[in-house]
Parts: C-alpha cells; structure tokens; sequence
C-alpha cells in the first residue's frame, strides 16, 4: 500500500472514530436519535449511519428500528424493604408464573430480592419442596410451612438486602444440587449481559447460577436495557426470564434470538 493511501485510511479511520463519539454523545444527551436524524447531523448517508449504530449497538447506546437509543446505567439498588413497594402488582404476576414452574417434590433455589420473593409468596401451602436460600426474607416467609423443608445459607450478611453472600456462602452453595434456580438481577442487556452493583454479590450470584440444570431469571420490565457496575454473567447463562408486559416486543425478540426463553406475563 502506498504512503498516499496509507493517509486516506488513516484519515477515513479517524473520520469515523469521531462520527462514533459524537454520535455517543448525542444519544447520551438527547436520549435517542433517529437515523434520519443523525444522517442530517453528519452530513452521510443513512446507510453509513446504520453501520455506525450495529457497530455501537452496545457501546452505551442500544440500537432500535430507526436510529439508538440511550443505555441506561442504572443507580444504586434501594434496600430491599423499599423494592417490595415498587411494580408490586408486576412482581406478583412473575412470581406466580415462576411457581407454575415448579413441580411437587423439587429441590429449588431461591436467591435474594424482592421478585423472588414474591415467588416464595405464591408457593401453594400443598407444594411439598426443598428450598435452599441464601435470603432471610425468604427463611421468613417459609418458615412456618411444614411442607417445605428450608436449607438456610450462611456467609456474610448484607444488611440492605437481607442476605448471605460472599466466600463462606459460595462455599455453602457449592455443596448443593438444585432442580431450578431462581434468581433476580439488578440490570439486563443483551450485550452487556446480566450486571448488579455490590461487588461482593457478584461470585455468590454467578455460583448460585451453577448448580442447577434451570436457571430461571426473574425481572420487572424496568430492569431491562440498564448496565450496572459489575458484570454477573451473559444472558444466555439463564434458561429463562419471566418478566411483566411491560418488556418491548424488540427486548423480549432480541432475548429470544440468543436461545433464552422469555415469559411474559
């Protein structure tokens, strides 16, 4: 190649890189861009455009049907006894869905959260199970049922949350074997997989996740297309989501096109 054309690409290159920053900053301003819109802006056609926004698809920015828009990161998680007020309506219909899952005489895990324990709510008082939980709400909830048998997680407490976590808890967990895991996450995206925002929540999580065949995710609409501090795992380390229908039929294709099943109720 020649030092001529050496220049050109460079320089094409550069072009380019600086179309993607501003396009980043525009989204992040405005909350969404149409392609139309960003064609006009940077004076290319709208096919060039389209290849930026797959290529930024992502990059703090979500690609939708006609432009981007911006990806939410979210705030710092309330404690849990101000969540069980929020969407409740959605969450008892999640957790209702997520007990239809669940046959008699199954061994489940319930993690923390106040989606999940909403499912502990909707357990019928007949269903005879094993519930392991690392989730003191849960243990209240639970405990008086004859018909369940509750393996209780120790570890290191978080107040806010009311939960075990961290190495001793890992360690815990790991001696275990589940029919299903159920567990809620702070933050979805597709590309950005499942992340939280407590560090030491993190291991814990990702171990609960590895010791049963069916892990079954369960989620409000509003944590979806949101990016919080810490990576858990990929999307498709769950088998299921169930969510309200309050999810985009864009949220729940795109979910279903990587091999994760979505229920919506």
């Amino acid at each position: 190649m020649s030092t001529k054309q050496a220049n050109i690409n460079n320089n094409t290159q550069f072009l380019k890189d600086e179309r993607h920053a501003q396009i980043r900053r525009l989204v992040e301003v405005r909350g969404q861009m149409t392609v139309s819109e960003l064609s006009s802006q940077f004076n290319v056609s709208e096919a060039t455009i389209r290849r930026d926004l797959e290529e930024l698809d992502g990059h703090w920015l979500r690609r939708t049907h006609g432009g981007a828009v911006r990806l939410e990161r979210a705030a710092k998680e309330p404690p849990i006894l101000q969540r069980v007020n929020e969407q409740q309506a959605e969450k008892a219909r999640i957790g209702q869905a997520a007990v239809r899952l669940i046959q008699n005489g199954e061994t489940i895990f319930l993690g923390s959260g106040s989606t999940v324990l909403e499912i502990a709510h909707a357990i019928p008082t007949e269903l005879h199970l094993t519930v392991i939980t690392n989730s003191l709400t849960v243990v209240n909830e639970l405990a008086g049922r004859p018909q369940v048998e509750l393996v209780v997680i120790g570890g290191m407490f978080r107040p806010s949350e009311l939960s075990m976590v961290g190495h001793i808890a890992e360690h815990d967990i790991q001696e275990f074997r589940a029919d299903r895991v159920f567990i809620g996450m702070r933050s979805i995206d597709c590309k950005q997989g499942f992340t939280n925002d407590f560090m030491p929540e993190t291991l814990t999580d990702r171990t609960i996740m590895t010791i049963a065949p069916q892990v079954v995710v369960v989620a409000d609409h509003t944590k979806f297309n949101r990016v919080s501090m810490v990576f858990v795992a990929p999307i498709i380390a769950a088998h299921r989501i169930i969510t309200d229908n309050g999810i985009t039929n864009e949220q729940a294709a795109e979910i279903r096109e990587m091999g994760v099943e979505v229920i919506v109720v």
